[in-house]
């Protein structure tokens, strides 16, 4: 939905926009790419009219990820979108001061990002932490902003099973793009070559709840049982009388409670339910 620039005020003309990038990961091959929900915020700062939608990255910076940075300069072809800033962080620091700093310096009035990032942690806390640390009202789940007049945006958050609830904040505020929020353009190679990757190095702050952690591999869920599904009474009764294709079950009758829980112990192993 692109937003109407006669609603806007002449304060409103030049609203200042600020997307917080990330580096993504393909889920099949694990190869950086730009992170789908962090380019669904910025396709909706390209829906404000008379926006001016900066980009802003955090966190370590090699030639892989630079690649993956340089898709978001792709969506900004015909636009003013012709540089992205890096904070040069190290890979366990914690980019909340950086950030901060930053955007008190940008000044904007409304900051975008995802719900959470597709690499590190991904527990999608910065965006609150970020809310916390500047004294910014937060919006989570956006699928769309519908206006911004007077100071006040008014976005529609995404709700389970498709409903939606209008909220209206004032700015400066920070909003969260989710799955629900129009699918991103495609990035021209063109535009992501010609624009620059402007590298701030501020220092990198130590995450000292960060160094506590235990990290460990994780481990492989346990394989759920087969479960029969049918749409129909015929399929239902057809899937009830069905002969078992397994050939090792059996019968157990007239159990102690004792030997039944043993039995059903040995088959949630045999099956890998159990380990």
């Amino acid at each position: 939905m692109q937003l109407d620039a006669e609603s806007l005020t002449e304060s409103e003309s030049s609203l200042s926009i600020a997307v917080l990038v990330s580096v993504g990961r393909h889920p099949l091959t694990g190869r950086p790419r730009r992170a789908d929900q962090d380019a669904r915020a910025l396709e909706m700062a390209f829906s404000v009219a008379g926006a001016a939608p900066a980009l802003l990255h955090a966190g370590p910076c090699d030639d892989p990820s630079e690649d993956a940075l340089r898709c978001y300069l792709g969506m900004g072809g015909g636009t003013d979108l012709d540089s992205l800033i890096v904070l040069e962080q190290t890979a366990d620091a914690d980019i909340i001061p950086a950030l901060a700093d930053e955007l008190t310096a940008l000044g904007p009035q409304l900051v975008l990002c995802g719900t959470r990032a597709e690499t590190g942690e991904s527990s999608g806390m910065l965006p609150y932490l970020l809310a916390e640390r500047l004294g910014w009202p937060i919006i989570t789940g956006v699928a769309e902003i519908e206006s911004i007049h007077e100071g006040v945006v008014v976005a529609l958050q995404a709700l389970p099973r498709g409903q939606r609830r209008r909220l209206s904040v004032r700015l400066p505020a920070i909003a969260t793009a989710d799955s629900a929020a129009p699918a991103p353009r495609a990035s021209a190679y063109g535009p992501a070559m010609r624009g620059a990757l402007t590298f701030s190095n501020t220092g990198s702050a130590d995450d000292e709840a960060r160094q506590d952690w235990l990290v460990s591999p994780a481990r492989k869920r346990p394989k759920r049982l087969k479960i029969i599904t049918a749409t129909s009474a015929r399929e239902r009764f057809k899937a009830a009388a069905a002969k078992s294709q397994g050939g090792g079950g059996k019968v157990l009758k007239d159990l102690s409670p004792e030997a039944a829980a043993e039995a059903i112990q040995a088959l949630l192993k045999e099956e890998g339910v159990l380990r």
